[in-house]
């Protein structure tokens, strides 16, 4: 790469990331959760985001914001989780906000269709749920994950394909989510 398509390639990634950063803390802003532990996490990530020009970008390394989604199914009774290989368990889809994301929606939906392998899901636009865990990325770096979380529907006859990013995938029962996706129940 040139010294000019580098330098190119910085600039959008950082105008990309203030467009991110822009579009989350509007999301945030206006959404209001009905349990009063998820608003306070919500009230934690606006004040992150107004600290923290960087908060949508990985390399934050004290913590960045995550985008992930809990896909169902057509009719809406099954959630399809991912093994993930860091964490070691089953849980909802998702994962960084990439340079190229200019909404936490759209690195939402990205993630979800990455991961799942299916085309064509249709992603709820306000956030479901959100919440702050531990977590060593792949940069090697332990940090925290300001996970905003969505709903996406698969649509009819979906079949998921297991990606590089996954150990397994496999469709649960709402009511039968594991602990990790606890917040997914209340969908049932």
């Amino acid at each position: 790469m040139t010294p000019e398509e580098t330098l190119a390639s910085g600039v959008r990634a950082a105008v990309t990331t203030a467009a991110a950063h822009a579009d989350a803390r509007a999301v945030l802003d206006r959404w209001r959760p009905a349990a009063r532990e998820v608003d306070s996490v919500r009230q934690a990530l606006l004040s992150y985001l107004d600290a923290r020009p960087d908060a949508c970008s990985r390399s934050c390394a004290p913590g960045h914001l995550t985008a992930s989604t809990l896909v169902l199914d057509a009719d809406g009774r099954h959630a399809l989780l991912t093994l993930h290989p860091r964490v070691n368990a089953w849980i909802q889809l998702g994962g960084h906000i990439e340079p190229d994301d200019t909404t936490l929606a759209g690195a939402a939906l990205r993630e979800a269709t990455e991961e799942s392998g299916i085309e064509g899901l249709v992603l709820d636009p306000e956030p479901v749920h959100a919440e702050v865990h531990a977590l060593t990325c792949s940069l090697g770096v332990p940090t925290r994950h300001l996970d905003v979380r969505f709903v996406a529907h698969a649509p009819p006859g979906a079949v998921e394909a297991i990606s590089e990013e996954s150990l397994d995938l496999r469709w649960w029962r709402l009511a039968e989510l594991p602990d990790e996706v606890a917040f997914g129940r209340a969908l049932a």
